[in-house]
């Protein structure tokens, strides 16, 4: 099984799950909606970068109703399940499946967003990405990543990993849905946060900050700047 696979076999239950797998749910996206400015004089246009099923761009196009999305994925059946969430609130985003690396990301955009994706990558696409995100953003423009972080040390990533054990058996996980969340992991390839935003300011981005951490859970932002 790939990841593709990995991920459209679990579109079903995915976002039943979503408060059991991560046990700080609501501050962990509220924030990554609130660090959104509010003050644009046009509709947004919005690139979601492993939308999934559209749990969080549903959460943005809720505070922006006149935003334009643009929804890219892997999983076809994710991204059907996002389909339906937009749908539900009269609206009919873009569709791209693929992967970030390779796939035209299109026109320029005021917000690129994702969530709990873009730690499958390899550090090196990691990067990449970054820089390509930057490239399509318009002068102004804000990219969010909220999602999952290495621990800076070994014994600090078995603290995080441990913490997130814990907290989903006291939520009262199932044991079949927690066999299914790690044989996803084994696609995780995470990076420290530090480094992160280390590359964030290397590929031009500016007031490059973290919002919020919880153990692994962390948003952070970077704007391109008006030249």
């Amino acid at each position: 099984m790939n990841i593709q696979e990995a991920f459209n076999s679990a579109a079903g239950d995915y976002d039943n799950l979503r408060r059991i797998l991560i046990p700080c749910f609501d501050d962990f996206y509220k924030t990554a909606v609130e660090i959104i400015p509010g003050d644009w004089t046009a509709p947004l246009k919005v690139l979601d970068l492993g939308a999934g099923t559209g749990l969080y761009s549903g959460m943005v196009q809720s505070v922006f109703p006149n935003a334009e999305f643009t929804l890219l994925d892997l999983a076809p059946e994710m991204l059907e399940k996002a389909k339906f969430r937009f749908s539900k609130m009269g609206k009919s985003p873009k569709i791209l499946i693929g992967d970030y690396i390779e796939t035209d990301l299109g026109d320029s955009y005021d917000l690129i967003i994702s969530a709990l994706s873009i730690h499958h990558l390899s550090d090196f696409d990691k990067e990449l990405l970054y820089q390509r995100i930057y490239n399509v953003l318009k002068p102004g423009g804000i990219f969010v990543n909220a999602d999952q972080i290495l621990g800076k040390t070994a014994d600090l990533e078995e603290l995080y990993r441990q913490h997130w054990l814990n907290s989903i058996r006291a939520n009262g996980i199932l044991e079949e849905d927690l066999k299914a969340a790690q044989k996803r992991m084994e696609y995780d390839r995470m990076a420290t946060l530090d480094i992160q935003l280390r590359w964030l300011e290397a590929a031009g981005f500016q007031n490059v900050d973290c919002w919020y951490k919880n153990f692994s859970f962390a948003v952070f932002s970077g704007y391109r700047p008006i030249i």
